[in-house]
């Protein structure tokens, strides 16, 4: 029909995916439940086995479903790479190299004895080739790092361990790829000799983008910064993300490894916190886009026709994974709290088991009937990790239960640090000095156990977790002090408290001065960045030492402190630019 508005396919997608995250975030956001079960579920309402297969008898149901999910996969798989390019800049390579004994050790010991058990147990013994139970026990050996992390951080002993297994399963994907290309009974061709061309091949291009990005970064988003332009950092930012991605998976290898090589190689720069911020929003909808794609491959029809039999390999996977990764964890020395919580939050499969049973079904290992049972199995493992997650959690406070208060709480007002470091520490002891009362919080039981010996009032707990500031009495507290040095969450926690508590006296520790403005915005009463007061403490002692008096120098300091926070609340946009002043000059 003349005139007829007509909508390309990826059009529709886009405006559904868009409709559904505007519903999704905020809704679940406000009963503070995680996003990543409203993905799944609108995955499911609005896939091909959903609301997709409806429209054929309702026409117009095609503008609010999607009944091709194949069209979304290369932006599901972009969202793996932001995913994995964001855990790049929250790590640096030295403390990916503490890592390596949990990486190369745990990571290796939990995906090959669950694999190898997993094969016995869920393949073998059903009566599957060896071949064939050796792919899938293997492709349950995976766990999500698309959705564990986020959940879990990667700072917390649970996310320590976990980002080791994990990153050692990311490591072994493509050997695995190519062994089940080795074990198909019609492969043809040198696949050993092939996977070594793979390594040596990408063992250069990973040598070139460390060497090259170490010299070539700092300059790049230096000459970005200088635009003052965010839309060139960004582009930036993806220029790097995606080359070196392309340039890992041209070798064969996993492009989400160039991505977690992109991100360490910015993370050393001082332009990580900037490139954090400007990132997070496109990671998060990807991840969307992700996480609808799985809910897609749910078919509830068929769940129901099997229904005891899918659940009994839901619980067996789930059960299985949990007490081994726990007892691994134990082994290596973990907490018992740790451990279970850990195991728990590892339990599920993973979007990279899906890969694993696709390319053992193209290459004709796994016959397709049962690659699409798991693969269900999977989709549901996945859709309740999150649950998994808070069942971990509480597991974990019963089996090592540390108190939520401590011992001498009277309910009176007093400050909260979180943090209990080297600085939450000082802080503490100058809050003690002057005889205010005070709490410190933190997430690592062993940094809580090394202040509790030190005699620091100090309690376990994850402040990113609304309940736990509520229970060391925020509503009734005068000030707030993030102390920890992770500049993307103190800004959402910045945000979200003011929100709640217009009044609250929030003081912050800012990276730079970015990222002091930054915190400013989000509604911080004051930021702190740690250049500018070891700026001042130097001229403070050189001044000294060269016989300033000590009165003039204080003063002075104090005065250069006010400028640059008044400057840093303009940058903030809370001020507006000081009026110039001018002045009359009589002849």
């Amino acid at each position: 029909m003349a005139g007829e508005l007509t909508m390309s396919p990826v059009m529709q997608d886009a405006l559904v995916i868009l409709g559904s995250a505007g519903i999704v975030i905020p809704v679940f956001a406000r009963f503070r439940i995680t996003p990543i079960i409203g993905f799944i579920l609108i995955g499911i309402l609005v896939g091909p086995y959903g609301l997709g297969s409806l429209v054929d008898q309702f026409e117009w149901l095609r503008y609010v479903s999607i009944s091709d999910p194949d069209r979304l996969t290369p932006f599901a798989d972009f969202g793996i790479i932001l995913l994995l390019f964001a855990i790049g800049l929250e790590l640096s390579f030295n403390r990916l190299w503490q890592l390596r004994k949990l990486v190369f050790g745990l990571g290796s010991l939990e995906l090959l004895i669950i694999g190898s058990i997993s094969a016995g147990f869920f393949g073998y013994a059903s009566g599957m080739a060896t071949e064939a139970a050796l792919a899938l026990g293997f492709a349950l050996a995976f766990s999500s790092t698309a959705i564990v992390l986020p959940i879990s951080g990667t700072k917390s002993p649970v996310g320590r361990a976990a980002l080791s297994m994990l990153l050692f399963e990311d490591i072994m994907i493509v050997p695995i790829i190519f062994i089940l290309g080795a074990l198909a009974p019609t492969a043809s061709g040198d696949s050993v000799g092939d996977l070594t061309n793979t390594l040596i091949q990408g063992g250069i291009v990973i040598l070139v983008l460390l060497v090259v990005g170490r010299f070539a970064l700092p300059s790049l988003f230096s000459q970005a910064a200088r635009t003052k332009s965010p839309e060139l950092f960004l582009a930036a930012s993806m220029l790097v993300v995606i080359g070196a991605s392309l340039a890992t998976a041209a070798t064969g290898l996993s492009p989400i490894v160039g991505a977690l090589i992109a991100g360490l190689l910015i993370a050393e720069t001082e332009y990580h916190g900037e490139v954090e911020s400007i990132m997070e929003p496109f990671k998060g909808l990807a991840l969307g886009v992700f996480l609808i794609t799985i809910g897609m491959s749910i078919d509830l029809r068929v769940i129901w026709a099997d229904f005891g039999t899918i659940m009994g390999a839901v619980v067996g996977v789930l059960v299985f994974k949990a007490v081994v990764t726990g007892a691994l964890l134990r082994m290596m020395g973990a907490r018992r709290s740790t451990a279970a919580e850990t195991g728990v939050l590892m339990a599920s499969p993973s979007e990279t088991t899906l890969i694993v049973l696709a390319a053992a079904t193209s290459a004709l290992v796994v016959d397709a009937e049962t690659a699409q049972f798991w693969q269900i199995v999977t989709a549901i493992g996945l859709t309740i990790t999150p649950l998994l997650a808070k069942l971990g959690r509480a597991i974990a406070r019963r089996v090592e239960a540390v108190p939520d208060l401590p011992d001498d709480d009277d309910g009176e007002p007093r400050t909260i640090i979180v943090g209990a470091g080297r600085v939450g520490r000082l802080i503490a002891d100058m809050m003690s000095a002057h005889d205010q009362a005070h709490v410190l919080i933190d997430s690592d039981p062993d940094v809580v156990d090394a202040a509790k010996r030190k005699g620091y009032r100090v309690m376990f707990g994850d402040a990113a977790r609304g309940d736990v500031l509520a229970r060391v009495g925020i509503d009734r507290a005068p000030a707030l002090v993030f102390t920890m040095d992770e500049p993307v969450l103190a800004q959402r926690l910045v945000a979200r408290l003011r929100a709640d508590h217009a009044e609250l006296l929030i003081v912050v520790r800012a990276r730079d001065t970015d990222h002091a403005a930054q915190l400013y915005r989000a509604g911080a009463s004051h930021a702190v960045p740690e250049n500018l007061e070891s700026s001042l403490q130097l001229s403070e002692a050189v001044l000294v030492d060269i016989g300033v008096a000590m009165g003039p120098v204080i003063a002075s300091i104090h005065e250069k402190r006010d400028e640059f926070r008044e400057q840093l609340e303009v940058d903030g946009g809370l001020k507006s630019p000081p009026k110039l002043r001018t002045s009359t000059v009589e002849n």
